[in-house]
């Protein structure tokens, strides 16, 4: 018995049996090469509320030399 399960391919929106495409849950090799590049140029994202640290938009590189422990580093003598 052959099992045939028709859906349509999340890239191209064409219709395919499942079961017969070695690339599933794509239709062809180029398809699932497409939905790879997206992944590594970052397209796709995912909706992230900002942390209550954002939202204080604290810099925490702008600290003065002289509280570093660097010693007197602007005393001249």
């Amino acid at each position: 018995m052959v099992k045939i399960l028709k859906v349509n391919c999340p890239n191209c929106k064409k219709e395919f049996n499942y079961y017969h495409s070695d690339f599933r849950p794509f239709c062809s090799e180029r398809c699932k090469m497409v939905d790879m590049g997206h992944w590594l140029n970052e397209g796709y994202t995912v909706p992230v509320r900002k942390s209550p640290d954002e939202e204080l938009n604290i810099d925490e590189f702008e600290i003065d030399e002289a509280d570093q422990g660097f010693g007197n580093f602007y005393d001249e003598e």
